[in-house]
């Protein structure tokens, strides 16, 4: 078992490939090196020159990979569809956020953890400068570089975090209150591809058909995915 295809993949889905790699590792035979991260620093990553065989990215920078040659434009393929949730500490009430003006309220009253550079937390800043709230938020707000805003729950520097809803049950002690509204947001779009520079294209396209099987649908939605 010597071959081994690396992954590089949004942080989204990553308890969903985690959930995966020791059934495909004794199915296929070969290893798999993951590595997570927001969609937007691993394209920063790989324009720098880091090497993958696979890549699973918002379906927006995936494409952009594929419009530079990078990826393998008829290999890409959506795997999920994601919306961004709020949580709170485990144990903490659950304010009511079914309606524009109960999140308004709930966001008001809370110091609220999001991340500067992945699509939640660029989706949740454009949010609240529509709503007209930013200044406020922004003014107790934890913005993160990077990684899981639950986190700050635990920590007890936040009262509210805001992340893709499968990031948000990344982190334990925490309670998912719910998505934010629907017509207030965007799903984002997950979406996998073969690197154009791969060596391990064989045992890539592997994998790749794995994740648009049915079986790893299943773990997307116990992570709190749409597949």
């Amino acid at each position: 078992m010597s071959e081994m295809v690396r992954v590089l993949s949004t942080l989204a889905v990553k308890t969903a490939v985690q959930q995966l790699v020791e059934p495909y590792v004794s199915t296929i035979g070969c290893r798999i090196d993951a590595d997570f991260a927001p969609t937007l620093a691993l394209l920063e990553r790989l324009r720098a020159g880091d090497a993958a065989d696979l890549v699973i990215l918002t379906r927006e920078g995936l494409h952009e990979l594929a419009d530079e040659g990078k990826v393998i434009a008829a290999s890409c393929v959506d795997l999920a569809r994601s919306y961004v949730g709020l949580a709170v500490r485990a144990g903490a009430p659950h304010p009511d956020v079914a309606d524009e003006a109960g999140l308004r309220d709930a966001l008001l009253a809370a110091r609220v953890a999001y991340s500067r550079i992945g699509a939640s937390g660029i989706l949740f800043a454009s949010l609240i400068e529509r709503m007209g709230i930013a200044a406020e938020i922004n003014a107790k707000a934890v913005v993160i570089p990077s990684g899981l805003t639950a986190a700050r729950l635990v920590s007890g520097e936040a009262d509210l975090a805001v992340q893709q809803i499968s990031e948000l049950k990344q982190v334990d002690g925490i309670e998912v209150v719910g998505p934010i509204p629907f017509a207030l947001q965007i799903p984002a779009i997950f979406s996998a591809g073969l690197m154009t520079a791969s060596s391990r294209r064989q045992q890539a396209g592997d994998l790749l058909r794995h994740l648009a099987s049915s079986e790893f649908a299943d773990a997307l939605r116990t992570a709190g995915l749409e597949p």
